[in-house]
């Protein structure tokens, strides 16, 4: 039986305004890239909250490398999901340091590793200034240093090219192949088709909170088959409700 990464059944948390999460199923595998797209509104954040136990579903069932979320490896999982998470009174470095000792790294080790993926997504320039100090883009930076600094087995990222600049996307575009190619998971949501495409394995998209198809990400005209299954979707949904 396979143990992915993160694997995802029938998940359900819909709020009161209508919007949330239908029934998703999803995903991803050891050494893959997966893609997750959709509109503003489809369900990503959502879902992805759901996945890292930041929301509790309905209904439905999530496992990380085969365990439940109660018993999940937290330790082996890395994130940057909406907002990037730094204390604005502390240095690059210091809140490197500080999500690399919550991720259970012994602190023997937490200089070398926070000193290369500083290296690795070149904010030495930065390393001692107070993050509240930073430019968005490198506020960003900060974020998806916190999610890969202690080589996770599984990355959940939401939208993570907010804010960077093209260097600043070439940079995680190579950080995520270099992990995937380790075997990590990498989850990725984005409403940018064409940067997905030139890094994911797979493309699932989600409509309304369910997961309605996948997209090669070889497809010539990805945004058009895209759209396609959207309108299809849109349609067989208000076939079901005439």
């Amino acid at each position: 039986m396979t143990e992915y990464a993160v694997q995802a059944r029938g998940l359900v948390r819909v709020f009161d305004d209508g919007t949330g999460v239908r029934g998703a199923d999803l995903f991803v595998s050891p050494g893959e890239i997966h893609a997750l797209v959709g509109l503003n509104g489809a369900g990503k954040s959502t879902l992805m909250r759901l996945l890292l136990g930041m929301l509790k579903p309905t209904s439905g069932s999530i496992t990380i490398a085969g365990r439940g979320l109660e018993h999940a490896d937290w330790s082996a999982v890395g994130h940057l999901v909406e907002y990037p998470l730094a204390y604005r009174e502390l240095t690059c470095r210091q809140n490197l340091a500080l999500g690399a000792r919550l991720h259970g790294v012994p602190a023997h080790r937490v200089p070398v590793m926070t000193a290369a993926v500083i290296t690795e997504l070149h904010l030495d320039q930065y390393t001692d200034r107070r993050s509240g100090k930073l430019s968005l883009g490198n506020r960003q930076r900060l974020g998806l240093a916190s999610a890969l600094q202690h080589d996770p087995r599984l990355l959940v990222l939401d939208e993570p090219t907010n804010s960077l600049d093209p260097s600043g996307v070439l940079l995680l575009r190579e950080a995520l192949i270099r992990r995937a190619a380790d075997g990590a998971g990498i989850l990725v949501s984005s409403h940018h088709l064409d940067e997905v495409a030139r890094v994911a394995d797979r493309i699932s998209i989600l409509n309304a909170g369910r997961v309605i198809g996948t997209l090669d990400p070889h497809e010539q005209d990805l945004e058009r088959t895209f759209f396609d299954q959207l309108l299809a979707d849109d349609r067989s949904d208000d076939r079901a409700t005439a």
